[in-house]
């Protein structure tokens, strides 16, 4: 019986391999179905963030360009529009460390003005050499992101909550430091001009500058390259598209999230000292608005509120989108109310198409 078992098991063997030969031999494949074009435009807008913005502002610039006609497209007009855009550009590049990170900070307008006081304060009014005053107030900037990084990451509070009361704190130390007094643009200029350095003008082919649009295209330079060529910039993006598998990747979040609010106080305090060139004088009411408008460049410029998508390259476009609107509109003389109205309508619009976007990793 075992020796019938056996010599009938190669006939059976040899079947075995014919059904083997004869059977399909393909691999798996999977239905690939065709992308319309608006499907094709949705994810190469979700690989290029920095394309949405750009285009805006080139559409913009050719409207208005049209429209107003040589006064706007004049050097020293455009050369104008970057000159008002330096501080959004410099205090956006420290919202833009901090969105990517899926916070946001409603105090850097307040850390601004407040470090701009103390250096004027330290400089014009005690007498204190100006490089120390200003080594002071970047300090002072450093230390108003320990207060935000510590709440953020020690109490684990919403970094939306964080910001909104220091904003309120910060901004009632300004005013009680400042006794509500503007120090006079030629108090400045008399005792520390070190500190109106970055409102120096530079005038190339009919265009004029000043060295606070230099500095702020540096900034925004190393920021790109801390952001595309480290592995600080690398960890941003893991911690705000998923800190939890940041975390469980080895990435000290916490240590993440504190060192951003400490690097976006310091460059709040240099944006302090482009506030004081700006506008020669220190005043504890100036850049009011800077809190919105470092948001509205950011978002225009393509990044996530949901945090782990943006750059710094957008968020400078979308500064120059904002001055681009709020030149045009002024030279088209149009009312500030309705400049601000076209404003609001662009931050809504950016924020429904970054929806619509993200709905490609959905």
């Amino acid at each position: 019986m075992v020796m019938t078992d056996i010599g009938s098991s190669r006939p059976v063997a040899q079947a075995f391999e014919l059904v083997l030969d004869k059977g399909e031999s393909r691999v798996a494949e999977f239905e690939v179905r065709a992308r319309s074009p608006l499907q094709k435009l949705q994810h190469f807008l979700h690989a290029n963030p920095t394309a949405v913005p750009a285009i805006v502002l080139l559409l913009s610039v050719a409207a208005f360009g049209f429209t107003v006609g040589s006064r706007f497209l004049s050097m020293f007009n455009l050369s104008l529009i970057i000159q008002q855009v330096t501080i959004i550009g410099v205090i956006g590049a420290a919202q833009t460390l901090i969105v990517i990170t899926a916070g946001i900070d409603l105090s850097v307008g307040a850390i601004m003005v407040l470090c701009s006081v103390i250096m004027g304060k330290l400089a014009v009014t005690m007498g204190l050499p100006a490089p120390i005053a200003l080594v002071v107030g970047v300090a002072a900037g450093a230390g108003c992101g320990v207060i935000n990084g510590t709440l953020v990451t020690r109490l684990k509070l919403p970094p939306f909550i964080v910001t909104l009361g220091t904003w309120s704190i910060f901004f009632a130390l300004n005013l009680w430091y400042s006794a509500s007094e503007t120090i006079r643009s030629q108090e400045v200029a008399k005792i520390a001009p070190l500190l109106q350095a970055l409102g120096t003008p530079v005038n190339i082919l009919g265009a004029r500058f000043t060295y606070g649009s230099f500095f702020m295209l540096g900034l925004v330079a190393l920021i790109w390259f801390v952001l595309n060529r480290t592995a600080f910039g690398r960890h941003l993006y893991a911690v705000g598209d998923d800190p939890d598998a940041a975390r469980l990747s080895g990435i000290r979040t916490d240590r993440i999230l504190f060192s951003v609010y400490v690097i976006a106080g310091v460059i709040c305090a240099l944006g302090a000292w482009a506030l004081i060139g700006r506008i020669g004088s220190i005043s504890p009411q100036a850049g009011q608005t800077a809190n919105l408008d470092s948001i509205t460049a950011v978002v225009v410029g393509g990044a996530s509120l949901f945090g782990g998508r943006g750059s710094i390259i957008g968020t400078l476009i979308g500064a120059l989108i904002v001055g681009v609107f709020r030149n045009g509109l002024a030279l088209s003389d149009v009312d500030v109310l309705w400049q601000e109205f076209a404003v609001g309508w662009l931050i809504i619009i950016a924020v429904a198409l970054d929806q619509w976007i993200r709905k490609v990793s959905a």
